[in-house]
């Protein structure tokens, strides 16, 4: 019998074989790129690409950390400065926060205006995703104050942060054509919310405490118990302070009257006010000075808005 034309055959096989083989493996790699390069960090899209098992496409449950910015009277802003002047102006604070949150490893989940969403913990796991997150919206806070202050002829307004930890759901949302990488759940909607609460309460930076116990080596300050808007349960909230603050006997201070706030104690409201009068331009100290002139007992803070 020839043997020619069965070597032939099994030759022509294998290689078929091995082509497929290499286009599917291409084609995935070709995927996770496209899918990824444009808000995760270019070293992870080469782990993933390397190690594709790590990656569940379908959606999965993890333990990540959300921030949530946004800028105060953007809406405004945009309806006042020319589309010619607006656009390059946003672009600019888009491509200086979307570049901070990389150069923390941190994965870009969508633009909403000027409201920039990013979370870490996926789609790479991140043990330490609570203090890269810390980490990175103190980084947010100084380059928004400085594009402020570098923007003051646009009366560019401040950015506030939110920023809690907690499991949420994270995958592909869309169809075929389009989708997003994103995290769903309870604990993005808490970073949201908890980014719209600075308003209310003075403040830049708001962070929950599940963050805030993973990130002891960052000096902060409590807020409150806050119940958010749509909630019936509180969370302790924080706010970031630096490190000379903390040290400061002005801090000392602000503890000691935030705990008599906290026991129910009707010094409270004196403590604060001597406060107000050294800080008049502290947000916070502004903030609960009001509440208690208002008549408000104790630290649980109830926001009825967003």
């Amino acid at each position: 019998m020839p043997l020619a034309l069965p070597s032939f055959g099994l030759l022509a096989a294998y290689g078929v074989s091995s082509a497929t083989l290499g286009y599917a493996a291409a084609k995935a790699k070709r995927f996770i790129r496209n899918a990824f390069a444009h808000y995760v960090p270019p070293a992870l899209v080469t782990q993933l690409m390397n190690e594709p098992e790590r990656l569940v496409l379908g959606g999965e449950r993890r333990e990540i950390t959300l921030i949530f910015t946004d800028i105060a009277g953007f809406t405004k802003l945009s309806e006042r400065l020319p589309p010619e002047v607006l656009m390059p102006l946003l672009n600019e604070y888009l491509d200086g926060m979307s570049r901070i949150v990389l150069e923390h490893g941190g994965t870009i989940d969508k633009f909403i205006g000027d409201a920039v969403v990013a979370f870490f913990g996926a789609p790479g796991r991140q043990p330490d995703h609570a203090a890269r997150a810390v980490a990175c919206a103190l980084a947010l806070d100084s380059f928004a104050e400085a594009f402020r202050r570098a923007h003051a002829e646009h009366e560019v307004e401040l950015t506030r942060i939110g920023v809690h930890s907690g499991p949420a759901i994270v995958g592909n949302v869309g169809g075929s054509a389009r989708f997003d990488y994103t995290a769903i759940g309870d604990t993005v909607n808490t970073a949201a919310r908890l980014e719209s609460a600075n308003k209310h309460l003075g403040t830049r930076l708001c962070i929950s405490a599940a963050t805030a116990a993973a990130t002891q080596d960052v000096p902060m300050r409590p807020v409150g118990e806050l119940v958010l808007k749509g909630k019936s349960v509180g969370i302790a909230a924080f706010e970031p302070i630096s490190a000379d603050q903390a040290a400061s006997a002005e801090e000392a201070r602000y503890r000691a009257a935030y705990e008599t706030m906290a026991a129910g104690k009707t010094e409270a409201r004196e403590a604060f006010a001597r406060l107000a009068e050294s800080h008049p331009d502290d947000g916070l100290i502004a903030f609960h000075l009001r509440r208690l002139d208002e008549g408000a007992t104790s630290a649980r803070i109830e926001l009825e808005e967003k």
